[in-house]
């Protein structure tokens, strides 16, 4: 990114983005067998790359152009990802049942590079000095490392649901396919609404970045065990309780997801990081990269304990990663305020002032 500049990555990432969409089109024209297969690969890597280009960039760049507010600015822009999650499945649906396959990937590519050229002139340039700091350097901070696990465990919780969520609907309320999609709304509007007002709260209040991270990885540990609910609860599961526990984990993601970004960036500055564009593009890559790391893994893991143990379980189950985070951060953040409290004691031990103020008066 310091190299050929955020803009011309963003730029060029949405460019392939969509290019590589309207190949998703003409993919039913390749004949089926092992061609087909690793077609869809290679599509969906270079997709992958774009995506990450674009990703990567506009994050540096929103932290480039509002340093003072970037929880507030990335809390606003989920608004627009919980509304591409709301419209793009009833949208996809209704393209694809009235024109057939190819249209809606076609269309929404075409949109993505008419946005290339409005990018192009809307878009400040940042020039950018190479830092001597590393990817490896920020990753083993231990702060950081605890955050990486933060961002993962997210991504998991949430990417578990993608294969899986459906599927127990259909077979638990017996919901027409077309209603399923309205039940993911509550969890995609919930973390859309909520996410603006996290990240105006984490601005406003630096402080609470920690217990906003805290609270919202053991929420999301708890509504994940109340989701199926796990069998040990030996409670019925309900559509409303159902539909109410995925807006308290929308909720929770944006309590967790929200104030992670700007706390790596403080816990970089507090080991000397130098200040910059590279150091964006450095915190901005490693978050997408254990956002997409936990995106891999949790539909992996997830499907295969939904397969052998059942919804209930596998849910219980994904849910532990944010327990897991939860509490490691709350000890770490409990033990550094400990450090803290103790270090600034023994450089200003109680006494010192009222035997100063003695020693001057006797002298005097």
């Amino acid at each position: 990114l310091t190299h050929i500049g955020a803009k011309f990555m963003f730029v060029a990432g949405m460019f392939v983005s969509g290019c590589v969409t309207i190949l998703f089109g003409m993919l039913d024209k390749v004949p089926s067998g092992p061609m087909f297969i690793g077609l869809c690969f290679l599509v969906r890597a270079m997709d992958a790359i774009g995506f990450a280009a674009a990703m990567t960039a506009s994050f540096s760049i929103l932290a480039k152009a509002f340093p003072n507010n970037i929880a507030t600015v990335l809390g606003s822009l989920e608004i627009f990802t919980g509304l591409g999650l709301v419209l793009g499945p009833p949208l996809g649906g209704f393209l694809y049942q009235s024109f057939g396959y190819e249209v809606p990937f076609i269309t929404l590519g075409c949109i993505v590079l008419v946005l290339v050229p409005v990018n192009m002139c809307i878009l400040p340039k940042y020039d950018s000095i190479p830092s001597k700091d590393s990817f490896w350097k920020l990753i083993l901070l231990p702060k950081v490392f605890l955050l990486c696990l933060t961002i993962f465990s997210l991504s998991v919780c949430l990417g578990f649901l993608d294969p899986t969520m459906s599927l127990f609907i259909l077979k638990k309320f017996k919901l027409p396919a077309g209603y399923v999609g309205l039940v993911f709304l509550g969890l995609a509007l919930s973390y859309s609404l909520s996410s603006p007002l996290l990240g105006l709260l984490s601005d406003k209040m630096p402080y609470l970045r920690k217990w906003l991270l805290v609270a919202g990885g053991l929420m999301t540990a708890l509504c994940f065990f109340l989701l199926g609910p796990a069998p040990v609860l030996h409670i019925e599961s309900q559509l409303w309780m159902f539909v109410l526990v995925l807006v308290l984990i929308g909720f929770s993601l944006g309590m967790s997801a929200i104030p992670v970004f700007p706390e790596i960036l403080h816990c970089a500055y507090e080991n000397g990081f130098e200040e910059g564009l590279s150091l964006l593009g450095l915190v901005s890559g490693l978050f997408n990269a254990m956002w997409s790391l936990g995106a891999f893994a949790g539909p992996t893991l997830g499907g295969f304990l939904n397969e052998k143990l059942g919804f209930e379980w596998a849910s219980a189950i994904q849910g532990g990663w944010a327990l897991l985070s939860g509490l490691a951060t709350g000890i770490f953040y409990i033990v550094e305020a400990t450090r803290r409290s103790s270090s600034s004691s023994l450089q200003d031990p109680p006494g010192n002032n009222e035997e100063r103020t003695h020693l001057m008066g006797s002298e005097t």
